[in-house]
């Protein structure tokens, strides 16, 4: 009987001197724990997209806007409704040539200063902005279609600095099985669209530039290449010059892991939450790998809540969270 005892008294003890191990965070530098939640996991929030993308947070109605770009449509979700379809058609409405079907709706989203959402448009080439209803007619309004008189490929992500500068990129996911046929800039460029209706070309030189987002200080770009095979990297550009550094190189976690670099943004305390191989990382402004958020496949985007309570993500067929600080 007291062997019996004993052994009750030093299982309890055991378990609560192991340490609680999650596997949907590593962490690699602990300083990340000022900013997520290391217990934190994984929430399903919808399912059954095709290519979800463009997080973007509406606190006026406490819900998530994002676009499926191979179904052409904008949806909302939010606790009490689930996933709703807000804007159709979303990003090809024959105003420019391009495919019929591929991937030309609407990718990344954002904001102006007056509450209306400006679209990346994969179909009709173009960044353009609707006011944030729901609509099954949309008009949009385009904002800039062209550099130097040549129609863009298909914008894909943008930010926006305070001031109403566009920074955005412009890769060829537009084109099915990235044919030329409709391509009229011989390059995939990442451009800066100034509010007084300049555009600039910060770059030409990246295979597949694709998330793009100011840091704090607006002093920097980053930009994701989205070419997990032959060129996984970030680049980091300042916005007075456009002189051009390595920031992170993802060569050896794409060859251990499935996804590469999409979608990216900056959290409030500088850090880079970036879609990449795994799931999520989490980066320093120094270009220290922090953290990683394991979803183990492909996704695409990530966005915060205004409050940064959760990290919204979007995946190729499905949407989720996972809780912050």
């Amino acid at each position: 009987m007291k062997k019996l005892k004993l052994i009750f008294i030093l299982i309890p003890y055991i378990l609560l001197s192991q340490e609680v191990t999650n596997s949907d965070i590593t962490v690699f530098d602990e300083s990340v724990l000022s900013i997520i939640n290391k217990n934190a996991k994984i929430e399903i929030l919808a399912d059954s997209f095709i290519v979800a993308e463009g997080p973007l947070w509406d606190s006026s109605e406490n819900r998530l806007i994002f676009t499926d770009v191979r179904q052409n449509k904008i949806f909302t979700w939010d606790e009490n409704n689930g996933v709703r379809e807000y804007i159709s058609p979303s990003g090809s409405t024959g105003y420019a040539p391009s495919f019929s079907d591929g991937g030309i709706g609407a990718n990344g989203l954002a904001f102006d200063e007056n509450g209306n959402i400006i679209l990346c448009q994969h179909g009709d080439r173009r960044l353009a902005f609707i006011p944030n209803i729901q609509n099954k007619n949309p008009k949009f309004t385009t904002i800039v279609d062209n550099f130097e008189g040549k129609r863009f490929n298909s914008p894909n992500d943008l930010t926006i600095s305070k001031s109403g500068d566009i920074y955005f990129t412009d890769p060829p996911y537009g084109f099915k099985n990235f044919s030329d046929k409709y391509r009229e800039i011989n390059f995939n460029g990442v451009y800066k669209y100034s509010k007084d209706g300049e555009v600039f070309l910060i770059s030409s030189n990246m295979s597949r530039p694709n998330g793009i987002a100011l840091s704090l200080d607006e002093k920097y770009i980053y930009v994701n290449n989205s070419d997990p095979k032959n060129d996984p990297k970030i680049l980091r550009f300042k916005t007075s010059n456009f002189e051009e550094k390595l920031f992170f190189d993802g060569t050896e976690l794409s060859k251990k892991y499935p996804g590469g670099f999409d979608g990216l943004k900056v959290h409030s305390s500088g850090n880079i939450f970036t879609t990449g191989p795994n799931g999520v990382l989490i980066i320093s402004t120094t270009g220290e790998l922090l953290a990683m958020i394991n979803y183990g496949k492909k996704i695409t985007n990530c966005n915060f809540d205004n409050k940064e309570e959760y990290l919204y993500v979007t995946g190729f067929d499905d949407i989720s969270r996972i809780k912050l600080k």
